[in-house]
């Protein structure tokens, strides 16, 4: 009987870390949500943008988004073209979800 409870405490500690890891993924979508509706905000675009940079993506082994992409973002950004900051950061979420709809 002592052996069940340890099974099932495992288990349920295995279900907490998994919610937990889904709470992450659901925040790097919610924060390429906030970097599209703020694209007239560089700074907070910039933010963004490094923070995303802290989440690893198996996908493209490396950071959802990279620095060079950062770079090209907020260049894009500054130069007034919009759409193709916007498009750079499609992609980048479109490789993010397509690695969550792959799990």
């Amino acid at each position: 009987m002592a052996d069940e409870t340890r099974d099932d405490s495992a288990e349920t500690e295995r279900h907490r870390r998994g919610l937990r890891f889904r709470k992450r993924d659901d925040y790097a979508v919610e924060l390429f949500k906030e970097a599209r509706a703020h694209l007239d905000d560089i700074a907070r675009v910039d933010r963004i943008l490094l923070e995303l940079g802290k989440f690893y993506n198996p996908l493209v082994h490396g950071p959802i988004v990279d620095l060079a992409t950062r770079r090209r973002i907020v260049e894009h950004l500054q130069a007034a073209r919009t759409d193709d900051a916007r498009t750079l950061l499609d992609e980048r979420l479109h490789l993010y979800a397509r690695m969550e709809q792959d799990g």
